[in-house]
C-alpha cells in the first residue's frame, strides 16, 4: 500500500512523496547553499547508521533528489559549509578545465575525455562528451540524448576511490538550458555543496555555448551519506547544538558537543 511520509522542515522547500515503504526524499530549495543545508538535515534526522564496505562510520537515507530553479541565485555555498568560495571556485574552475594534481580519476577526465584504458579499431578512446552535448543540442534542441557518463566498467570495477556522479544529462528547455545529474553514492555534508556549485558552473558553461540562460539544476543522491565521526567537527555548524538539526542518536553520541543530548 502506498503512503505518504510528510518531512517536517520548511514547509515551502520540502515536500513529501508516495511511495512503496521507503520514500524518496524530495528537496526544493531556493539557491544551492539552501539546497545544501537542507539535504544534510535530512540525512542526520531522517537516516540510519551503516558501517561501508572500508569500515567507516556513516548515516545514511533513502534517496534524495533536489531541485533549484535559479541555481546561480545566491548564496551558492552555505556560511556552516567549511568549503567557501575559493575552494570552491578552484573545484569548479579544475573540473571544467582540468587540473596537473594527480588522482585516480577525476571528473574532468571522464566527461571531456571519456575513454580511459579503451580502445576502437586499434585507436584509444577519447571522447569529450561536453562538446557532444552542445553540439547534440546545437542539432536538436528537442533532444534527450544530450547526457555524459563517468563509469568506465573495466577501470571503475577495481579502483578503490571510483566516480561518484554517474550521469549528467542536459535539455534545452522554455528557453533555458536544464541539468540533471545522477550520483550513485553521496557525501552530503562534505561533497554535496562542492559537487553542486562545480556542476553547476558547467551548467552554465553549457548554457553559454549554447547561447541560453541556466534553468533549472536537479541533483539526485541514490545513497546520500555523511560520515558522523570522520567529519564529526563539521557537524556543529549545521546542527547548531540541536536549534537546527535533530540528528538520530547515533551521531549525538559521537559528536557529545549538546550537552545532555549526546547522552540520550
Amino acid at each position: 500500500m502506498y503512503h505518504t511520509l510528510p518531512l517536517e522542515v520548511h514547509s515551502h522547500t520540502l515536500m513529501a512523496f508516495q511511495v512503496n515503504r521507503s520514500s524518496m526524499r524530495i528537496i526544493r530549495a531556493p539557491n544551492l547553499a539552501r539546497a545544501h543545508e537542507l539535504a544534510v538535515k535530512t540525512v542526520l534526522e531522517k537516516g540510519w547508521v551503516l558501517e561501508t564496505e572500508n569500515g567507516e562510520a556513516t548515516v545514511e537515507c533513502d534517496e534524495i533528489g533536489i531541485r533549484v530553479d535559479e541555481p546561480l541565485a545566491g548564496p551558492m555555498a552555505s556560511p556552516r559549509s567549511r568549503f567557501q568560495h575559493r575552494f570552491l571556485e578552484k573545484y569548479a574552475h579544475d573540473l571544467i578545465h582540468g587540473t596537473h594534481a594527480e588522482f585516480e580519476y577525476d571528473y574532468h577526465g571522464r566527461l571531456f575525455d571519456w575513454g580511459e584504458a579503451l580502445s576502437s579499431g586499434g585507436s584509444e578512446v577519447h571522447i569529450d562528451q561536453v562538446d557532444y552535448i552542445v553540439r547534440k543540442l546545437s542539432a536538436r534542441q528537442v533532444s534527450r540524448r544530450a547526457i555524459a557518463i563517468t563509469w568506465i566498467p573495466p577501470v571503475d570495477e577495481s579502483l578503490d576511490d571510483c566516480p561518484c556522479l554517474q550521469l549528467v544529462q542536459c535539455l534545452a528547455r522554455g528557453g533555458a538550458l536544464q541539468m540533471k545529474v545522477v550520483f550513485r553514492s553521496n557525501d552530503m555534508l562534505s561533497a554535496a555543496g562542492p559537487n553542486m556549485f562545480a556542476l553547476v558552473h558547467l551548467q552554465k558553461h553549457i548554457a553559454d555555448a549554447l547561447g541560453l540562460p541556466c534553468g533549472p539544476y536537479t541533483h539526485i543522491s541514490l545513497v546520500p551519506h555523511i560520515y558522523y565521526k570522520r567529519d564529526v567537527t563539521d557537524l556543529q555548524a549545521f546542527c547548531r547544538d540541536g536549534a537546527d538539526i535533530q540528528p538520530v542518536d547515533a551521531v549525538c553520541e559521537a559528536c557529545g558537543r549538546c550537552g545532555d543530548r549526546g547522552s540520550r
